[in-house]
């Protein structure tokens, strides 16, 4: 630093004024400045400044896994954000593993970070206690369990968007249908389920087939046990793109055709959704928006601004693809 004041002929504290922006300088000096900056290639010890300022500029990012588009989108997101604002992403994944978000958690508390987003309420609800005594900002993001009020959230309304499937299938006509869902999925379900009832049609238990894993293996094997329990289904609504995949293999397999005699709605709408064959018909959410959102909730935080809202829920909107029609009117229903 010394170096580069000396050859823009400023101080050092003009220096690090320009480094770390928390001062103005006139733009002729700091444009001085900079170009003696990339003269002599200097780069700042981050290590030294955090010490200094009692800032490190970098926000932990929790997430199950970057396995998913959902994530790797929100991820992405996120760093965007968060470069914009000259701070540093630390990522960190679950994994489908409790004790591995476990010692995440209480690691990060005594490591330098100056916030953490927690994005995906998978493995993560019942160690949240471990954050209460953290010297940082805290927010959630893509939430779809009750979260502690304590902590600001940016989510979408996961229950409105099973509404918005079911409400589809309902006007294409469908009555017999069935559920392809994750564990975790209740709130999607729940609006699938409320779509149909206000309509007259009830969802019955057996008509709910979950997963054994939020895969295409997964996806296939639910839906081949659903289209074998009852012949007379017209429709499949699964709670995840990556199980509505697995459903339309199953479909093939049993000799369905999509849509032409049975329809397909998925949830999420990964990239892969709209080049499937048939595209598929997925409810959209808001995966960036919530990211960046969430970042902002964050910075205003480590900044000490209060935001004008701490719980933030977006809409989730259905994307109509090829792989839902309407329902056949003459399928005998066994049962």
């Amino acid at each position: 630093m010394q170096d580069v004041a000396r050859r823009a002929g400023v101080t050092k504290q003009t220096v690090s004024n320009v480094v770390t922006g928390r001062v103005g300088v006139r733009p002729v000096t700091a444009a001085r400045v900079r170009a003696a900056i990339d003269e002599l290639g200097y780069v700042p010890n981050l290590v030294a400044r955090s010490l200094a300022t009692g800032s490190t500029r970098t926000v932990g990012l929790f997430v199950p896994t970057v396995g998913t588009a959902f994530y790797a989108d929100l991820v992405e997101e996120a760093e965007d954000a968060l470069d914009e604002h000259g701070h540093h992403l630390l990522l960190c994944t679950t994994r489908q593993s409790g004790e591995r978000a476990r010692r995440h958690l209480a690691g990060l508390t005594s490591r330098s970070v100056d916030a953490l987003l927690i994005a995906g309420d998978q493995d993560l609800p019942d160690h949240l206690p471990l954050l209460s005594d953290a010297r940082f900002p805290v927010a959630l993001c893509a939430w779809e369990t009750d979260a502690p009020e304590q902590f600001p959230m940016v989510t979408v309304d996961y229950e409105q968007g099973g509404h918005l499937a079911g409400r589809h299938l309902r006007e294409l006509g469908h009555r017999h249908v069935a559920v392809l869902a994750s564990p975790a999925h209740t709130r999607r379900v729940a609006g699938f389920r409320r779509a149909f009832a206000e309509t007259g049609v009830a969802i019955r238990d057996d008509a709910v087939h979950i997963a054994h894993e939020p895969s295409f293996r997964g996806g296939f094997d639910a839906a081949r046990a659903a289209l074998a329990s009852a012949t007379g289904v017209t429709a499949l609504f699964a709670t995840h793109d990556v199980l509505a995949a697995g459903a339309l293999e199953a479909a093939f397999v049993a000799g369905r055709s999509v849509p032409d005699d049975l329809s397909v709605v998925a949830y999420d709408d990964c990239p892969a959704g709209p080049s499937s064959r048939p595209a598929l018909t997925s409810v959209v959410l808001p995966r960036r928006q919530m990211a960046r959102q969430a970042v902002g909730l964050l910075l205003d935080a480590v900044a000490g601004r209060e935001p004008s809202s701490r719980r933030r829920t977006m809409p989730p909107e259905l994307a109509v693809r090829d792989s839902s029609g309407p329902a056949v009117q003459d399928r005998v229903v066994l049962g």
